[in-house]
């Protein structure tokens, strides 16, 4: 079993940080002349990145806090496969490894960073942990 080893507020920057990533990889690895897919695929990716954390009951739920951390962990592992498989699946593999590493590592370190998060926010987590070391 991993360890769950990043808090969620840790986790909260780290969507951020990857959806504005994800939104300017095509012109950051210069893919965005060269493939109109990839380039959709990593804006959308980044958008529902932003979207999904920004009303996710954690630190970093800015709008409302409606979609509870181990689903956002659980829409973080599948966002992350489809990132990392997408080069094949959309075909874009073949357009050079700026356009189809950016998603292969991406999707890796989104997969990984959805299963070592604790999945319990904050606070919470320290009540959780509180409790039980009193009972």
């Amino acid at each position: 079993m991993l360890a769950k080893m990043i808090p969620t507020k840790t986790h909260a920057g780290m969507d951020y940080a990857v959806g504005l990533l994800l939104i300017a990889s095509p012109w950051l690895f210069g893919f965005a002349d060269d493939s109109t897919v990839a380039t959709w695929i990593a804006v959308l990716a980044g958008v529902a990145m932003l979207g999904l954390s920004t009303i996710t009951d954690y630190e970093g739920g800015l709008l409302a806090r409606l979609i509870p951390m181990r689903m956002h962990l659980m829409a973080d592992a599948g966002l992350g496969l489809v990132l990392a498989v997408s080069p094949w699946l959309f075909g874009f593999a073949n357009e050079g490894a700026n356009a189809w590493l950016p998603f292969v590592a991406i999707g890796l370190g989104e997969i990984a960073s959805a299963a070592t998060t604790n999945p319990v926010p904050g606070k919470r987590s320290r009540r959780r942990s509180a409790a039980r070391s009193a009972a």
